[in-house]
């Protein structure tokens, strides 16, 4: 889906960010702004701005900064075309979709007022369910025997379906409408003449909310020894528990705040965590845990922590979560696996050892690598030559799975190690395998080398906030590389590898082995023998630089951390609109060719910038993938360091007005010299 520029003007002119950041930040007005605690890092004092005159919101602590739609991409977790469309039905502007048919545009309307519709009503229910619990002692007190306070209890919108077949028929007058079926509120017996009842019938309520807030779905528990236990809503319109994630959107402030999602196996392990003082805990939806999963939790925190019960069926869950993690377990991020004793729950662990202990549990918990290799060697006796050839076998796919990099290459050398083999050795026999399995006209040209393989008044209230808590009254609560230095002779220059350079008017390259021997009698006028491919020419600044490495390899974006993507969006026009185009484009589609992308720039005020990098032979960006992520993060972190460098400069002129200012000031020297630290190491 293409939306073009011009409407995403007229709907920034139209919206209101201070409005749209209200419903999630608590703001006060402070002079011509809006201030508030920055939704992004954990802080005591506001240094959050929102502005509407340039409508545009900034953190003065951490550097987040951007308008309404990143506001949602990066706080609400929504993707661009979602934030779009989000915006564009609150102030009543269609999304113009130009490269579709007007039967696909008509159908796609008719999906979008579906869902719609079908949110209001289960949200309708779930008002119905709050009440209920209200008039129920018998649901009270099975909280309360949980240890849940009325407080946790409202936040997460817990409600009751009480008993008898057709409770909701008081809710919803037209107990025949399709539209209860196809929310999974009504069961419709097609062998019984299409009698209707209730689906939730004397269980306490889980409303699940997708991560706007919008109530999708239930899942509900019986009060006694009822089979089944758990009762989840059935796949609908706006309900995939392949997608969804209980607890998300009340986790995904507290997620940022703790440094990491806590991902455990039920409903009331979520809720009783938070009443415990983990409110970054979420739950798979009675379903495995998969990619997508793993993807949506890493748009709020670049760590999370599986949690387990330690019997075989933890393991086996534990298991699933490692094959839905591997594919985004980059270099950057940390995803560990936590298993508990097998006669405890997160919730009764707690109870019996504390906080503290579960705490030291969780930063003790098993790193993906290890749980890798134990997964592998699961079964296998490595002390005989076939266990550990079987052992190679089935790490084979889980390392294969692993995106390119060092965590790939550190895992393969454990692996190796196990197997009494060389890592070159183990690579090479996985790469023969792969060809001999692979059809030859797919063949990747497998190299062999290890990482080859693939309460403010501006705050709008919750649906419920009008009402008292459940049961309880609660507390209220430069130049890159530098100039003058040699052709080739830069860090992650593309020359022949030995560093020597090569000026642009030599003869350029023929195949067929050595070049000195075949550089014969007919070339002699030719200056130089025939050389290796061309070097970029050393004169492009450091927004240049990354600019040609994301448009010619988009999905190294995947890898990138919070800050990344704020230094480069922050780079003064027109670098930074192209970084923010650029991953507008990936939240929207994925990973792009350069030609598609160049196809997508026409007319677009980033275009002449896009293809002045991407042309010329200092556009070539061929090399070992690690190589190019390798530049590409040195590019980064020196970028980062000017950035800092720019704000210190900025609070001393503060310090004297401003008596946090100093401190923020020695928090960003910290940052700057570990910063530094990696650059010196890598130069």
């Amino acid at each position: 889906m293409t939306i073009p520029q011009s409407f995403i003007q007229e709907l920034l002119a139209r919206v209101d960010v201070v409005d749209i950041v209200g419903r999630y930040v608590p703001l006060k007005k402070g002079g011509a702004n809006f201030m508030g605690l920055c939704p992004f890092h954990g802080e005591k004092s506001p240094s959050f701005s929102v502005s509407p005159a340039k409508q545009f919101y900034h953190c003065f602590g951490c550097g987040k900064n951007g308008n309404a739609i990143s506001f949602l991409m990066e706080h609400a977790g929504m993707g661009f075309v979602e934030a779009v469309q989000d915006l564009a039905q609150q102030v009543g502007l269609q999304v113009p979709d130009d490269d579709i048919s007007p039967q696909e545009k008509e159908r796609a309307a008719a999906a979008r007022q579906k869902q719609a519709t079908l949110t209001d009503v289960l949200e309708k229910a779930a008002d119905a369910y709050r009440r209920h619990l209200r008039e129920s002692q018998r649901a009270i007190g099975y909280f309360k025997g949980r240890g849940v306070s009325g407080t946790v209890a409202k936040r997460y919108g817990l409600g009751y379906a009480p008993e008898g077949w057709r409770s909701l028929a008081s809710v919803f007058p037209q107990y025949d409408d399709p539209l209860l079926e196809e929310s999974g509120l009504v069961i419709v017996n097609d062998e019984d003449g299409g009698k209707r009842y209730d689906r939730f019938r004397d269980r306490v309520m889980f409303p699940i909310r997708n991560v706007k807030g919008e109530c999708i779905g239930f899942g509900g528990r019986v009060l006694g020894d009822d089979k089944p236990k758990y009762l989840n809503s059935p796949e609908t319109p706006v309900f995939h528990k392949g997608r969804e994630l209980y607890g998300l959107f009340e986790a995904r402030t507290a997620i940022r705040e703790h440094g990491y999602a806590l991902v455990t196996e039920g409903y009331m392990d979520v809720v009783a965590l938070a009443q415990l003082g983990f409110p970054n805990a979420v739950a798979t939806l009675g379903t495995a845990c998969t990619p997508e999963h793993v993807q949506k939790l890493l748009r709020f925190t670049e760590s999370v922590v599986f949690s387990f019960d330690g019997d075989a069926a933890g393991r086996r869950a534990a298991r699933k979560a490692l094959d839905g993690a591997l594919p985004h377990a980059t270099d950057t991020r940390s995803i560990k696996f936590l298993f508990l004793p097998a006669e405890h729950d997160p919730d009764s662990f707690i109870r019996a050892n504390g906080t503290d202990a579960f705490a030291r549990h969780v930063s003790e918990a098993v790193p993906l690598s290890r749980f890798l290799v134990e997964s592998a060697s699961d079964g296998c006796d490595l002390a005989t030559a076939e266990g550990r050839a079987h052992m190679a076998s089935n790490a084979r796919p889980l390392w294969t799975a692993l995106p390119d990099g060092v965590l790939k290459r550190q895992v393969l050398s454990d692996l190796a190690d196990l197997t009494q083999l060389k890592a070159q050795d183990l690579a090479d026999l996985w790469g023969q395998a792969t060809s001999r399995e692979a059809p030859r006209s797919s063949h990747s040209g497998y190299s062999g080398h290890p990482g080859a393989g693939s309460a403010p008044a501006r705050q709008a209230p919750a649906a419920y906030d009008h009402e008292p808590p459940s049961w309880d009254a609660p507390p209220d609560a430069g130049a890159w590389p530098p100039q003058g230095e040699p052709a080739g002779g830069y860090p992650g220059s593309y020359g022949n590898g030995n560093g020597s350079g090569y000026s642009n008017n030599r003869p350029a390259f023929r195949k067929g082995g050595d070049w000195k021997s075949n550089w014969k009698k007919k070339d002699k006028d030719s200056p130089w023998p025939p050389q290796p491919r061309l070097p970029r020419t050393p004169t492009a600044s450091r927004a240049d630089h990354a600019a040609r490495l994301l448009l010619s390899h988009m999905a190294f974006l995947e890898e990138l951390t919070h800050d990344d993507h704020t230094t480069l969006c922050a780079q003064p026009a027109p670098h930074g609109p192209l970084f923010s185009w650029l991953e507008a484009q990936f939240h929207e589609h994925g990973p792009l060719a350069w030609a598609v992308l160049r196809e997508s720039l026409r007319e677009h005020e980033c275009e002449a910038l896009a293809v002045k990098v991407m042309t010329g032979s200092h556009a070539q960006t061929e090399g070992a993938m690690q190589e190019l992520r390798l530049e590409l993060r040195d590019l980064l972190n020196r970028m980062q360091i000017e950035d800092i460098e720019a704000q210190q400069k900025l609070l001393m002129l503060q310090a004297a007005d401003d008596p946090t200012a100093l401190e923020r000031y020695r928090g960003l020297e910290q940052k700057r010299r570990v910063l530094l630290g990696v650059a010196a190491k890598a130069a």
